[in-house]
């Protein structure tokens, strides 16, 4: 059954403001369905992922990567160690510091992740090619920054 449900399209209701948070909400949505069998959030699936990219990180730079406070990392963290998804390290330049890294159990939970993620990407039509996502991902990540950047400046005044 096609949707008829209305859309905002006269001005001044029809920014991309609108569409995006109706696109963030349905691939949210999406998403919680995946991880949900997992008993994963998107937060704690951010995170795992960051790992795989990036290799073992510290807990500063992942909360920063997920725009959460520190206490929050950690937290997640915690959780994720528990689970025995990932593990502290000592950070072998700076003894100081402890890095993350994904457990045995982790990496093949997030190569599953990966797997059941692509097919919910495959649900975005006219943007699977690389080209496209690569487009929308700048676009997108400029606004976010530009406006954390405003935020940030307007919360110093």
């Amino acid at each position: 059954m096609e949707d008829t449900s209305p859309k905002l399209t006269a001005p001044p209701w029809a920014p991309i403001e609108w569409s995006i948070m109706r696109a963030a909400r349905e691939i949210r949505r999406s998403f919680d369905e995946v991880f949900k069998e997992f008993d994963l959030n998107l937060s704690g699936v951010a995170l795992m992922a960051l790992i795989v990219e990036h290799g073992p990180l510290s807990q500063t730079k992942l909360g920063a990567s997920l725009q959460m406070g520190r206490a929050s990392a950690g937290a997640l963290v915690d959780d994720l160690e528990k689970r025995g998804l990932v593990q502290r390290q000592e950070d072998p330049s700076d003894k100081r510091v402890w890095l993350v890294a994904l457990t045995n159990e982790g990496k093949a939970l997030a190569t599953e992740i990966d797997q059941r993620h692509r097919k919910v990407r495959e649900c975005y039509p006219n943007v699977s090619n690389e080209k496209d996502r690569s487009s929308i991902t700048r676009v997108l990540d400029l606004i976010t920054d530009n406006l954390q950047r405003e935020r940030e400046k307007n919360s110093n005044q």
